[in-house]
């Protein structure tokens, strides 16, 4: 194991030699998570410290900077000129927020590199089988067909991705329901065990504990193919509704002044650290799958999923100032 670190230290200082620019590793790398400790955010920044102070050789600080949905932290990035800060982006910070936001204290485009994707995060439709007594997915579409407008969905709050998926399974199905936002998810979820609201869209590490005990039934799953922790829940796509199974992200940016050779050294390492089974184990632990992209691959994602929220936000007609 030593020996491999060593090469994979060795092979990430080669792959920058020759490239015109020098990093003082006494510097410590800043790592900005814009969101509070303990959330899946952090849990993706956190899981990435160890290794890449190994692979790096430097320190490496985590700092969280919550507040606006992300925003104020990925401002500060944005502002960095040292070419040591980076940020965790998110499906909100670049995705979400540029969509709903009138104003944005950063350009997720012209403000940003981006390095690479860290994981993704399935998301998941779970509704409560006492209030809402449906056998599986084709059921409930076909019970909102007959009851346009009647039923109700919980998200963390207006602009959320939770809200986000809502209105985009609203479109995919065809269907209405009236969304009720919460201040946060603790809030949401809670009422939506207590039954105060039957249907609830979230990420499957966080309703995961609940479907487990038999207090929330899971209907769909955003991913690939069916999880190994549910197996017996279909994917959107599965049920051919493959424009809503998009899952949730993490990954690393940069600001926009970051020295080329600096990106790829981070990303290379990075690279190397979601593939240690250590890394991979204990973010699975969290309901995050480990994934990496190249810096391009990355930046072209982000363009992406600006363009796909801007299109739900306005079929929706979601705008916040």
């Amino acid at each position: 194991m030593l020996r491999r670190n060593l090469l994979a230290t060795f092979a990430i200082t080669c792959a920058i030699s020759g490239t015109g620019w020098a990093q003082d590793n006494t510097k410590p790398l800043r790592i900005v998570v814009p969101f509070p400790p303990g959330g899946a955010t952090d849990i993706a920044g956190r899981s990435l410290q160890e290794p890449l102070q190994r692979l790096l050789g430097q320190p490496v600080v985590i700092e969280n900077k919550a507040g606006a949905g992300g925003s104020i932290g990925m401002a500060d990035v944005a502002r960095a000129s040292d070419g040591l800060t980076f940020g965790v982006a998110t499906l909100s910070t670049h995705g979400v927020n540029p969509a709903v936001l009138t104003r944005l204290p950063y350009d997720p485009i012209k403000d940003f590199s981006g390095v690479t994707e860290i994981v993704k995060a399935p998301g998941i439709i779970v509704v409560n089988p006492k209030v809402l007594p449906v056998k599986d997915f084709a059921d409930l579409v076909r019970y909102l067909k007959m009851n346009p407008g009647k039923v109700e969905y919980a998200t963390p709050g207006t602009g959320t991705i939770g809200h986000m998926w809502g209105e985009l399974f609203k479109t995919s199905t065809g269907t209405s329901m009236v969304h009720i936002p919460y201040r946060g998810a603790g809030p949401a979820i809670n009422d939506v065990l207590g039954g105060q609201v039957p249907v609830y869209f979230d990420q499957v590490a966080s309703s995961l504990p609940h479907v487990k005990a038999g207090k929330l039934k899971a209907l769909a799953v955003s991913w690939p193919q069916r999880l190994d922790v549910l197996p017996d829940v279909p994917t959107y796509a599965e049920l051919g509704y493959a424009q809503a199974n998009d899952a949730s992200w993490f990954g690393l940016v940069a600001p926009k002044s970051t020295p080329a050779a600096q990106v790829q050294r981070v990303q290379q390492a990075v690279a190397q650290a979601v593939q240690e089974p250590a890394v991979r184990d204990r973010l699975a632990g969290q309901g995050l799958y480990a994934s990496g992209t190249t810096p391009a691959e990355f930046s072209a994602q982000i363009e992406r999923e600006i363009a796909k929220m801007k299109d739900v936000a306005a079929h929706a007609k979601i705008k916040l100032d």
